[in-house]
């Protein structure tokens, strides 16, 4: 399957005959069979025709719109995978604070593990050690099985969080330098990247949540409050480093993009990718989605099929509430 990213200015995306069609303002046409297509996203100020919203509609393609910038708006989705039952056992579920616990427990292990996995990746190549943070990291995964409440469990998250961003921020190049994790707005290069692929993996998930029948604003780690997927945001803790920081390391470790493709945003002084580093980004992102991995067992598949498959145990763990039917992927 294909998804479409669309961050040309004044594009129009519509349909014709059997495809789905981008047409720029130069006049280049890109064409996507519509039997292909999964998913469009829309960067900017973009048109897409009427008829193309309701073969969308039709065919159950999710349209995401973001700002040029890479804020997240809204979608437009259709309803048809809406399961009442399957909410009723998600909202119990999550007002079981065993199960809640023991959930959240597991998906911040996986996370730790996966981050000190990524930093011993990096270490290897340079000369640079960052074996005390790691350490220390390990040493609060450990104290996860003692937490009494999520509130601890998400403590020791940020604890071990803080290390992680300390170590990596000593692993990459020196043009990318930086102090730690920043957001709203990122206040360089790397936190920008790091910003704009938690937001695109968020609405990756957002859709597989959704798919199965779940509200992706109904979760068991992370507090509610309006307008924030948080069952969403727990179940991309354990795919962070996997999936955006590794991308984001290769980018700047393999001197694919460069620091002239980030700009100052003058109105929120935050820094942001420039349009030609949008598109480097998101090509290495998609590449990312779309590439083969062995996460779950011997079988090769997508990034995107795991998404799928990790959303599928948890409907079963959830349904169940069982914990032990949900393993979180942890990288080796």
């Amino acid at each position: 399957m294909s998804c479409l990213y669309v961050n040309e200015s004044g594009a129009i995306i519509s349909v014709d005959g059997g495809y789905f069609c981008v047409t720029q303002k130069n006049g280049l046409v890109r064409k996507i069979p519509k039997e292909l297509l999964e998913s469009i996203t829309i960067f900017g100020n973009s048109t897409i025709t009427t008829p193309c919203m309701q073969e969308c509609l039709r065919r159950g393609v999710i349209v995401n719109y973001f700002s040029g910038k890479g804020s997240y708006y809204g979608r437009l989705s259709s309803t048809r995978h809406e399961n009442g039952d399957r909410l009723r056992h998600q909202i119990f579920a999550c007002e079981d604070a065993v199960f809640c616990l023991a959930m959240s427990q597991k998906i911040v292990a996986a996370k730790i593990r996966n981050q000190s996995v990524l930093l011993r990746r990096y270490q290897r190549r340079q000369t640079v050690s960052v074996d005390q943070e790691i350490e220390k990291m390990k040493q609060l995964e450990h104290q996860l099985p003692d937490a009494q409440a999520v509130e601890e469990v998400m403590g020791l998250e940020g604890m071990a969080a803080r290390l992680y961003f300390s170590a990596l921020s000593q692993l990459v190049d020196p043009d990318f330098a930086f102090r730690g994790r920043s957001r709203q707005p990122p206040t360089d290069a790397f936190n920008s990247m790091l910003s704009l692929g938690y937001t695109l993996l968020l609405y990756e998930l957002y859709a597989e949540i959704e798919n199965r029948g779940f509200s992706p604003y109904v979760g068991f780690m992370h507090r509610t409050h309006r307008g924030h997927p948080c069952l969403a945001s727990d179940l991309m803790e354990e795919w962070r480093a996997v999936v955006v920081d590794a991308a984001v390391m290769s980018l700047v470790q393999g001197n694919e993009i460069q620091i002239a493709r980030f700009e100052k945003d003058e109105e929120t002084g935050g820094v942001l990718l420039d349009p030609e580093g949008m598109k480097i980004f998101i090509r290495k992102l998609e590449k990312k989605f779309e590439g083969t991995v062995r996460y779950l067992g011997d079988s090769a598949c997508s990034l995107r099929r795991c998404f799928y498959l990790q959303t599928v145990d948890l409907v079963k763990a959830i349904e169940a509430r069982d914990p032990q039917l949900y393993q979180p992927v942890i990288i080796r």
